[in-house]
Formats: C-alpha cells, sequence, structure tokens
C-alpha cells in the first residue's frame, strides 16, 4: 500500500514509519520499498549531549531518555528492568528468534562480568555449557542493529 503512494508520479509527499513499533514494519519496508526508503538510527544520549558532570549518571543509568532522566535511581533501575523483559520476552520472539529469555539473560549477566577482558567465546561458552558457535551467535542477536529475523544458526541451543 505504502509503495502504491510512494511511486506516484511527481509525489513530494513524505512519510515516517516508527520500526520500533513493530519490527515487522521494518522487515516488510526493506522487502517492499528498497530504494526509497532511507533508515535512520535514532541512539541514546551520549556525553556530548549531557553535560560532563553528568558521566557517572550516564554510566550508570543509560542513555535511554526515560532512564536517564527519572527522578529517582530506583524509577531508572525499574525502567531498564522492563526494557530488558519486555526486549527479551517480546521483541526477540517477534523477529523469529527462538533463544528462551533466561539464557539470553544469563549470556548477558556473564557478557558484563567478563568487560574489560578479551573475547574469547570458547571460554564463555563452556562456563555456560554451550559451545563457542552458540555463544558468538547469542553476540551477534545482542548486537545486531538491522535484524532480518532470519536468523538460521543451525546450532542446538
Amino acid at each position: 500500500m505504502l509503495r502504491v503512494l510512494v511511486d506516484r508520479p511527481n509525489n513530494r509527499a513524505r512519510f515516517l514509519i516508527l520500526g520500533s513499533a513493530s519490527p515487522d514494519i521494518v522487515k516488510k519496508v526493506s522487502e517492499t520499498l528498497a530504494g526509497r526508503v532511507e533508515f535512520i538510527e535514532l541512539s541514546g544520549f551520549d556525553l556530548q549531549e549531557v553535560q560532563i558532570d553528568l558521566l557517572e549518571k550516564l554510566w550508570i543509568r543509560g542513555g535511554f531518555p526515560r532512564s536517564f532522566l527519572a527522578k529517582k535511581g530506583e524509577d531508572s533501575m525499574s525502567w531498564r528492568e522492563g526494557f530488558i523483559r519486555t526486549f527479551l520476552n517480546r521483541d526477540i520472539p517477534q523477529i523469529g528468534i527462538t533463544i528462551p529469555a533466561a539464557a539470553m539473560r544469563r549470556f548477558w549477566t556473564m557478557l558484563a562480568h567478563y568487560h574489560g577482558q578479551t573475547w574469547n567465546a570458547s571460554e564463555l561458552g563452556r562456563s555456560m555449557s554451550l559451545t563457542d558457535k552458540t555463544v558468538r551467535f547469542y553476540l551477534d542477536i545482542s548486537v545486531e542493529r538491522s535484524w532480518s529475523g532470519n536468523y538460521n544458526p543451525g546450532m542446538k541451543t
């Protein structure tokens, strides 16, 4: 439907489609509007956008506006917990990735404990009773920004 509107002769209209509302929309947009669409990623606040004296707050709360701007630390923590729960329980499965939320949460926790160390997928996999290939797949899911929803890891998790 949108492609018909976009392809009208002399069309000067612009459309804003928020992919965060539904990952399926982003997938369909990329399939049907190739060459007619631009994706703009909006990240959270960074140090250039906040005052240097708020560095610790930014480090602890992250750059998402609701977390960073919360009046109390407890409210920020509650928002972050809700975000993580929603992401793991709804968003990841919605794009076709079938990893139990608890397994991904455990992976993120282990990854946080390894922060600042040399990445060793085999070591991390052993500590979680997973293969290094599975751990790499979990990492790919965690950092992928333009999910197609077509992951096929070909591995047992």
